[in-house]
């Protein structure tokens, strides 16, 4: 057996491929770009050959940069974007681009799944709401708008579904992937043939669902003329994204917690039970390990939000950057420095997507609220971040309900994560004490790598992790600070149900433009 795990991260960018020594250790890692197209609003789409090219090439220059032969590569593993929607035809042929999980044009087939199912009934199967975000109601859309497609359709897949496909010739997928489609029950651990009967959704059309740890194959010799891997190494099916960075988190036993800063951005905790939100409001995932469950609230537009304001207000920063060479990010720390918890009265609501849970509202739009004469550019920096914090303590917050009191150190991994200045006030506002891994951003990879050392025998369990993610830092939350974020945090609240008559109105508008 080689020493080294072969992980791939199928992220909306690009595919980050990642070399891990059997000791959890870092080798070495490779970036491929790829694009995503916006044919129109809320439609966002990506070309399969695309993740493909990413993952040949990544892997190429990763063991060209390393030395590392590859009869030392004991597996391949994968986690991946999740909630998408690719059609291929019976020879594994994608029949259109992927729809993938930002893609919500079909939420008239929302509604279509509300009527023929019910909300009550989706939630408690797949331990999600109906919603256009999952995989159903864009399947849903494709059969309603492009019949010639659908007629053609052998497999639904996910993107390291089709990965794995181009890697072994099977088509599967886990149960953490499955879990994002609105059509898997959670508790059974298979396809749900209630809700695709009520839908008309032949079951078919869905991989096989498999333990996120099982091997799916072996690279063919085809596929390892392409991507530089021997022809018979190990591919070990992975999971979403989500579940993958729940466990190179750490996040492996019941009652461990974590946040991902990214783009997008959730928390969730570990439990042996999904959770049920009387509210609807968080929703729950299968772990990498099939005894455990993940609830969880994701929202949209977290590291987004941030990159928004940068890409919008910053020219100036972004110059001096450019011309010293400081990191821009190191600047903008220094710049809300020189506001207060508070933001100088300035609220930020960070829905530029709309937004997922707690909220569930596509019409969900972005302000900044509060701002007066005196109003800095240091404030709506310092309000932006505040924001995404006070938007996340309500998921939390709905996650703990039922658990008062408790207050463990939370893991905070993701990009946003390396920032101290958004820590700080991260762990101010959840009034909780933040572990920082020394490489924050590599969790979902590590997780990924983790799954397919158990799936070939290298790691006995998930629990190998634990000696793996040692916290460099841990962010302490002032008690000075508690009040000033409690009343702004009720503001933030009462702030969003007076705009929602706003939302509802400016989207009708723009639906009759």
């Amino acid at each position: 057996m080689g020493e080294y795990l072969l992980a791939h991260d199928l992220g909306t960018s690009g595919n980050k491929a990642t070399l891990y020594r059997e000791d959890g250790t870092l080798a070495a890692s490779a970036v491929a770009a790829y694009g995503t197209s916006y044919p129109r609003p809320g439609w966002a789409e990506q070309d399969p050959e695309d993740w493909w090219h990413g993952v040949c090439s990544s892997t190429k220059e990763l063991l060209a940069r390393t030395g590392v032969d590859p009869k030392e590569v004991a597996c391949v593993s994968f986690s991946g974007q999740m909630m998408g929607c690719l059609l291929t035809d019976r020879e594994g042929r994608p029949l259109r681009p992927m729809m993938i999980w930002a893609d919500t044009r079909s939420s008239r087939q929302e509604q279509e799944i509300l009527d023929k199912t019910g909300m009550e009934k989706v939630y408690q199967v797949t331990g999600h709401r109906a919603s256009a975000f999952y995989s159903a109601a864009k399947l849903l859309w494709i059969r309603e708008q492009e019949p010639q497609v659908y007629d053609r359709a052998c497999h639904m897949l996910q993107a390291k579904d089709y990965m794995i496909y181009r890697l072994t010739g099977q088509f599967v997928t886990d149960y953490s992937d499955a879990g994002g489609t609105n059509l898997f029950d959670i508790r059974k651990k298979e396809w749900s043939a209630e809700i695709c009967d009520s839908l008309g959704i032949p079951m078919e059309l869905l991989p096989e669902a498999h333990v996120s740890a099982d091997v799916a194959g072996y690279v063919t010799s085809q596929a390892a003329r392409a991507c530089g891997l021997l022809e018979g190494t190990p591919v070990v099916i992975g999971g979403g994204d989500g579940a993958c960075a729940c466990t190179g988190a750490g996040a492996v036993e019941e009652g461990d917690a974590y946040c991902v800063l990214g783009s997008s951005s959730w928390i969730s905790r570990v439990d042996r039970e999904p959770v049920f939100d009387r509210g609807l409001r968080t929703f729950n995932w299968i772990h990498l390990d099939p005894a455990l469950y993940t609830p969880c609230g994701t929202m949209q537009a977290a590291g987004l939000s941030y990159s928004w304001y940068r890409d919008t207000f910053c020219g100036e920063e972004k110059e001096l950057a450019r011309t010293t060479g400081e990191n821009l990010y190191d600047l903008l720390d220094r710049q809300i420095g020189e506001s207060t918890p508070g933001a100088g009265g300035v609220l930020y609501l960070p829905y530029l997507l709309g937004e997922r849970s707690p909220r569930w509202n596509h019409a969900a739009r972005g302000a900044f609220i509060g701002m007066d004469v005196r109003t800095k550019k240091a404030d709506l920096a310092r309000a932006v971040l505040e924001g995404v914090g006070f938007n996340l303590k309500v998921i939390l917050d709905i996650l703990e309900e039922g658990r008062p009191g408790r207050r463990e150190p939370l893991t905070l991994i993701g990009g946003g994560a390396k920032g101290k200045c958004w820590s700080r006030i991260l762990a101010d506002i959840w009034e909780r004490p933040l572990g920082i891994p020394a490489d924050p951003e590599e969790a979902t990879s590590l997780g990924a790598a983790v799954c397919g050392g158990v799936g070939i025998g290298m790691y006995a369990d998930y629990q190998v992790v634990k000696g793996f993610r040692k916290a460099a830092a841990q962010m302490e939350p002032d008690p000075a600070h508690r009040e000033c974020y409690q009343a702004y945090y009720r503001m933030f609240n009462r702030a969003y149900e007076a705009l929602v008559p706003v939302y509802e109105g400016l989207a009708g508008i723009g639906a009759g433009l």
